[in-house]
């Protein structure tokens, strides 16, 4: 990536928003807009294996997300199914949030191998992912405030399934943080 293509995604507006009470997530917050240039930069990360992206892009989200990662206990990427990591290589959530800050656990495990969320219509996307996540304790004990770290966030479907997880495990506050967010409706 160029340096005008980095200073391009830093001019964006941010994204940072609290969630209906009935939402797992308590608090949102994006660098940018699922669009333009954060597409490509996601998309070369993701289907183009180009995992150098994720330091700089991580330092993006640190810098935006500062107000969700304060006072955080840990970050949480979000998993991808056994299979998909395998056939990726890796599972970019997680380089993305070893540049944030805190510690960085995998206290979700990913239970079903879902159909791809990109592939379904907004209205299927809660149900594809229903008890698709499952609690992975942990030796450090149960985190207070816990910060899910994930590429893009759609329609939000996949951070509301994590997030109800890790409330059922305990956990009081879930945040999340993302590269991009696709804006359309206020969620």
């Amino acid at each position: 990536m160029c340096d005008d293509c980095w200073t391009s995604l830093r001019l964006a507006p941010r994204l940072v928003d609290q969630l209906r009470a009935d939402h797992g997530v308590d608090w949102a917050c994006a660098v940018d807009r699922y669009e333009g240039r954060m597409k490509e930069v996601i998309h070369a990360l993701k289907y183009e294996r180009r995992r150098s992206i994720a330091r700089p892009l991580g330092e993006l989200m640190k810098m935006t997300g500062a107000r969700i990662l304060k006072d955080a206990d840990l970050v949480v990427p979000v998993p991808l199914h056994p299979r998909r990591e395998y056939q990726r290589g890796f599972n970019q959530a997680e380089d993305l949030s070893l540049q944030l800050g805190p510690p960085v656990v995998k206290l979700l495990t990913r239970l079903k191998n879902t159909r791809s969320q990109i592939e379904l219509p907004a209205d299927e996307r809660h149900q594809n992912v229903h008890d698709a996540f499952g609690y992975r304790p942990s030796a450090i004990g149960l985190p207070r405030v816990v910060v899910l770290v994930d590429d893009v966030s759609t329609t939000g479907a996949t951070l509301d399934a994590c997030a109800r997880v890790l409330k059922g495990a305990g956990v009081k506050e879930v945040r999340a943080i993302t590269a991009a967010r696709v804006v359309s409706e206020r969620r």
